[in-house]
C-alpha cells in the first residue's frame, strides 16, 4: 500500500515518554486511524522537551512535502518548548492568534490571563486546529498539525485534521491477512520476492519466531487494498501448498 507518493511522519515529544513515566498511546492510534483511511505511517520519531533539537527536526521534516503529525509539548508552561521549536524551524515569530484567543477569553471569561492565552501564540501563518474537548485549539503550520500531548484531545483532532484537510488522499480501509508456517524464514526468501514483484499494491511481510523446544515458526502478512489481498493472499496459500510448505499449529 502507498499514499500515493505521500509521506506521513509522527513525531511523539515529551521527557515523559523517554523517561518511561508514561507509556506512548499515539502511535499505535495515529496507525489505526490512517488506515482506516487507506493511508500509512511512513515513520514515527521520540523527542523530548528540548526546543533546538526538537526545531532542528521540524527544520529536516519541514523542508520536505511530508504530512507530519506532532503530539505534545504546546501548552503555556515551562517545559512547554513545541511552539516554540515550530517558530524557530519555520522562521516565524509567535503571533498571538486572533481566532484562538476568542475562543479561550469565551471559554476562560475573566480568567483569560496572558498565561492562559499564551496557548494560542502561534508561529506567524499558522492556522488553527480545533479541540473538541476543551476548546484549546492546536494549529497548522507547513503541513505539520501540532496537537496536545492528552491523547483524548490529540486523536479528534488529527482525525479533524486527516478529514478536512487531506481527505483527498484517502482510500479504501487497509485489511490484512496471515498465515503461519512451519519454516526457516531464509527458505522463503524466493517465495516473497516473486509474490512482491506480482502484487506490487501490497505489503508482504516476514516474523519470524523461535521455538522453545527448537525450530523456526514464520508469520506471513500480507497488508493493502482489500481486493488485492484477497488476491495476493490466495497466490501466497497456492504457492505454499506448491512450495510444500507445512502450516503452523503453534
Amino acid at each position: 500500500m502507498t499514499n500515493d507518493g505521500l509521506e506521513i511522519g509522527l513525531i511523539i515529544v515529551g521527557d515523559e515518554i523517554l523517561s518511561g513515566r508514561r507509556a506512548d498511546r499515539h502511535l499505535s492510534a495515529i496507525i489505526e486511524r490512517l488506515n482506516a483511511r487507506g493511508m500509512e505511517l511512513s515513520w514515527a520519531r521520540y523527542i523530548g522537551d528540548d526546543r533546538s533539537r526538537l526545531a532542528a527536526l521540524l527544520r529536516e521534516t519541514m523542508a520536505t512535502d511530508a504530512l507530519v503529525f506532532c503530539c505534545g509539548g504546546i501548552g503555556a508552561t515551562p517545559d512547554d518548548v513545541t511552539r516554540q521549536a515550530a517558530g524557530d524551524a519555520a522562521d516565524a515569530a509567535l503571533e498571538r492568534h486572533p481566532e484562538g484567543e476568542a475562543i479561550l477569553r469565551e471559554r476562560f471569561g475573566d480568567d483569560a490571563t496572558d498565561s492562559r492565552l499564551r496557548m494560542v501564540d502561534f508561529p506567524a501563518g499558522s492556522d488553527l486546529i480545533p479541540n473538541p474537548v476543551n476548546r484549546v485549539p492546536g494549529f497548522r503550520l507547513h503541513r505539520h498539525c501540532f496537537v496536545p500531548g492528552f491523547p483524548k484531545m490529540a486523536w479528534p483532532m488529527i482525525d479533524w485534521a486527516l478529514d478536512t484537510h487531506f481527505a483527498e488522499h484517502a482510500r479504501d480501509p487497509a485489511v490484512s491477512r496471515a498465515v503461519r508456517v512451519d519454516a526457516k524464514e531464509s527458505d522463503l526468501i524466493p517465495l516473497l520476492e516473486a509474490l512482491g514483484e506480482a502484487f506490487p499494491a501490497v505489503r508482504f511481510s516476514s516474523l519470524p519466531e523461535m521455538r522453545d523446544g527448537g525450530g523456526y515458526v514464520v508469520e506471513l502478512g500480507v497488508f493493502g487494498p482489500a481486493a488485492e489481498v484477497e488476491a495476493a493472499f490466495v497466490a501466497l496459500e497456492q504457492r505454499l501448498d506448491t512450495d510444500g510448505v507445512r502450516r503452523s499449529n503453534a
